[in-house]
């Protein structure tokens, strides 16, 4: 069974969301590689189109509040993952930085 929202078809779950809702998910999630300056003014968007929701669809205005507390998905650099420290102990069971009074 096919899911249509306004004649549109979504083909993932976000589209999906944002025909029903009438709501752009990024407005209120953000993106991982906006500026400072940038998520400044999504936010201020955001709290405008957040106070005109609670007037309108309070449901809809709780969901949108909600996604305002999400974090937004870290992307991959260059295709890669990034790159862990990892510390290792020396061979004979003694950690780094310890003494051993005699």
């Amino acid at each position: 069974m096919k899911s249509i929202v306004a004649g549109r078809e979504p083909v993932t779950a976000t589209e999906f969301i944002e025909l029903a809702l009438g709501i752009d998910l990024e407005l209120f999630t953000g993106s991982a590689t906006e500026s400072a300056m940038e998520r400044a003014a999504r936010l201020d968007v955001a709290q405008e189109v957040l106070a005109d929701l609670w007037e309108s669809d309070p449901e809809t205005a709780a969901y949108a509040a909600s996604l305002l507390r999400t974090l937004p998905l870290k992307t991959q650099t260059n295709g890669r993952l990034p790159r862990r420290t990892v510390r290792r102990t020396a061979a004979t069971g003694i950690s780094t930085g310890s003494a051993v009074a005699a």
